[in-house]
């Protein structure tokens, strides 16, 4: 049995912004379980709508029965990784800030961000990559061109558009200094100097991690999804540059919701480029 009661902290953001990536590097600490998206996130919602007002049990379950059921649901999912940090990823996380500060006092969100339209380029290549499969990355959505597809991505109870309005939340809320966000670029160019910045960030003990020999997969999952390879990490950590393939104004569009170089009027921790001043 585990000594002392295990910790969580968490890892959301955007999508295509290096979270597994990040996992893929935690997870090297004997100490720390971390990998990608667990269903954790969607047992919590499903456990929420059933004490909630207007389900029969609301009345018999009261708030701390409530707090005591949703950290038990972290707690037991967790329990057989014999880890003493967790690290739960859901990109729904920043939109559960309140709930997750009250559930466990101390925990800490890492956001993963990159210039979103990188992410609509990196989700475009994907689609591109695999012309035979009818992908389940955009749901019930349209699918017919570029625009079709990636303007209803950004839809706000969409892939990318609600991770987006999630993050915003979270970065100007009353919860944002328990908020780290990191930019993707600057965690493949110098993972040597991000990474003990997270760690300072967590109050952990640095640990001497090794980018060049990362593992992680995910193949089963992905073959769900229509999209192999999604999750799949690559050895070593590095910045690769590419030309895009959006249409220029669809690649200035999306340029211009990367709101997190401006940090006025926010109290978050940020590890990304600040924009050069005037």
């Amino acid at each position: 049995m585990r000594s002392t009661p295990q910790r969580f902290h968490f890892i959301s953001g955007l999508p295509r912004s290096g979270s597994t990536l990040l996992a893929a590097i935690l997870r090297q600490n004997p100490r720390f379980h971390a990998g990608m998206t667990s269903p954790v996130g969607s047992f919590f919602n499903a456990m929420m709508t059933q004490f909630s007002a207007g389900s029969e049990f609301a009345s018999v379950v009261d708030q701390a029965k409530r707090a005591h059921l949703l950290r038990g649901l972290f707690e037991l999912y967790y329990d057989d990784t014999g880890k003493e940090l967790v690290f739960d990823t859901n990109r729904q996380w920043c939109a559960k800030m309140p709930a997750l500060m009250e559930l466990f006092p101390g925990a800490k969100v890492i956001a993963c961000v990159r210039n979103v339209a990188w992410v609509m380029d990196s989700i475009e290549r994907i689609y591109r990559a695999n012309p035979f499969e009818n992908t389940k990355l955009f749901g019930n959505m349209g699918r017919s061109s570029v625009y079709t597809r990636l303007e209803g991505l950004a839809l706000h109870d969409q892939m990318v558009g609600f991770a987006w309005s999630a993050l915003r939340e979270a970065f100007y809320g009353e919860h944002a200094t328990s908020l780290l966000v990191i930019d993707y670029d600057l965690l493949t160019r110098s993972p040597q100097q991000v990474v003990p910045l997270l760690y300072q960030f967590i109050g952990e003990p640095v640990f001497e991690h090794d980018f060049d020999n990362l593992v992680y997969d995910a193949p089963d999952f992905d073959h769900e999804l229509g999209v192999p390879g999604l999750h799949k990490v690559r050895p070593r950590v590095e910045a690769s540059t590419r030309r895009t393939m959006l249409p220029p104004d669809l690649f200035d569009k999306f340029s211009q919701m990367t709101f997190w170089t401006n940090p006025d009027g926010s109290c978050a921790n940020i590890i990304a480029p600040q924009p050069a001043k005037p």
